[in-house]
């Protein structure tokens, strides 16, 4: 039996969540780098699809989601940047711009993964009750076997962290130790 076609997906990493400084930056994120980047190389060695699903909006439009959260993430601002070396590099690798939480909500990440055949994702990022649990949620409905490595996601928030794993875990995919996801990348 062959191994399911895997893409990664990594949510949000970018500045305003990871340089000191920026709107949205918490000094635990700077704990997934770690994990993130053994994910990414992983899937770079392997020759997986890798999805860079980055928050962005427009500059000079109003945006829904204003009226919850100031404005953030304008496309070109420095806050919206890939953090570090967290940019796309290569053919396999794609950059899907979201205006919500969820990098499945109104783009067209779960057409382009249909279209590659693909089966399983892989979801890290930030934040996990948020962004992480958002796309989990979508990515399941869009009948993708989801997984989603513990070590490779957390939020400013750690209780809604683990409720939001605890969920995840029960009724949508795996929660699994990043050792077990990077296995998957093999």
């Amino acid at each position: 039996m062959t191994a399911p076609k895997t893409a990664l997906i990594l949510v949000d990493v970018i500045n305003s969540f990871f340089l000191e400084g920026q709107p949205n930056f918490y000094p635990a994120a700077l704990d997934v780098l770690g994990p993130l980047h053994d994910l990414l190389a992983a899937a770079r060695a392997g020759g997986h699809v890798v999805v860079h699903a980055v928050e962005q909006h427009y500059p000079e439009f109003d945006d829904y989601e204003f009226k919850k959260l100031p404005r953030h993430h304008m496309e070109g601002a420095i806050d919206a940047a890939f953090f570090g070396e967290f940019h796309p590099e290569g053919p396999r690798e794609i950059v899907t711009r979201k205006r919500r939480f969820s990098a499945f909500f109104a783009t067209d990440l779960a057409l382009f993964l249909h279209e590659q055949r693909m089966e399983r994702v892989i979801i890290a990022g930030v934040k996990t009750n948020v962004c992480i649990r958002a796309s989990a949620q979508d990515a399941f409905a869009h009948g993708f076997d989801v997984v989603v490595p513990r070590e490779a996601t957390n939020s400013n928030r750690p209780h809604l962290a683990e409720a939001s794993l605890e969920d995840i875990d029960r009724y949508i995919g795996r929660v699994v130790p990043l050792a077990d996801a990077l296995e998957m990348l093999a």
